[in-house]
C-alpha cells in the first residue's frame, strides 16, 4: 500500500502501462491471499469464501454460472477448497510474470525522481553497491519469515479459524484480514 501511495503522490500513474500492471500486480497479490485464507478450512475462512465468492453473483448474466465454478458445485465444499488450493499454487507463477512485465515498462519509462532535479549528474553504477544492499535486506526478511513461520506459525492466525468449518453455525463477528479492510469498508458503504 506503501508503494501505492507513493506512486499517487508522484504521478507514477501517469505511466499507464507500469500503473495498470501495477494495479493489476495489487489485485493478483490479493487474490492470492484470499485463496491462501481459505485453504486451513475454518469457521472464518469458510464463511469469507463464501461471502466472497457470492459477491461474483452480483455480474450480470453470469454471474450464478461464475460462482458455481469456482465453487464445483452449489455451495463452497471440497471442490471449492481443490480449486483454492491450485489457485493458490498457480498465482504466484503469474504474479511473477506481471512483476517482470512491470519491471520493463518501469525500465521503458524510467522511475519518477521525487525531486525533480536532473540526476544524470552523480549516477553510480547498480552493481556492487545497490546490488549489495538489496542482498541485505532479502536475507533479512527472509530470516524474519522464515523465523515466524517455524517458530510461531499461528501467531497471525484469527482465533475463530481454528474452529473446524462448519455451514450451520455462523461466526458472530465476520471480518476480513487487515490486508483487505479498504475492500471491506467500500462494500459496507454500498446499500
Amino acid at each position: 500500500y506503501l508503494h501505492i501511495g507513493r506512486g499517487l503522490y508522484y504521478g507514477s500513474y501517469l505511466y499507464k502501462e507500469t500503473w495498470n500492471i501495477g494495479v493489476i500486480l495489487l489485485l493478483l497479490v490479493m487474490m492470492t491471499a484470499f485463496v491462501g485464507y481459505v485453504l486451513p478450512w475454518g469457521q472464518m475462512s469458510f464463511w469469507g469464501a463464501t461471502v466472497i465468492t457470492n459477491l461474483l453473483s452480483a455480474v450480470p448474466y453470469v454471474g450464478n454460472t461464475l460462482v458455481q465454478w469456482i465453487w464445483g458445485g452449489f455451495s463452497v465444499d471440497n471442490a471449492t477448497l481443490t480449486r483454492f488450493f491450485a489457485f493458490h499454487f498457480l498465482f504466484p507463477f503469474v504474479i511473477a510474470g506481471a512483476t517482470m512485465l512491470h519491471l520493463l515498462f518501469l525500465h521503458q519509462t524510467g522511475s519518477n525522481n521525487p525531486l525533480g532535479l536532473n540526476s544524470d549528474v552523480d549516477k553510480i553504477s547498480f552493481h556492487p553497491y545497490f546490488s549489495y544492499k538489496d542482498l541485505l535486506g532479502f536475507a533479512i526478511v527472509l530470516i524474519g519469515l522464515t523465523s515466524l513461520a517455524l517458530f510461531s506459525p499461528n501467531l497471525l492466525g484469527d482465533p475463530d479459524n481454528f474452529t473446524p468449518a462448519n455451514p450451520l453455525v455462523t461466526p458472530p463477528h465476520i471480518k476480513p484480514e487487515w490486508y483487505f479492510l479498504f475492500a471491506y469498508a467500500i462494500l459496507r458503504s454500498i446499500p
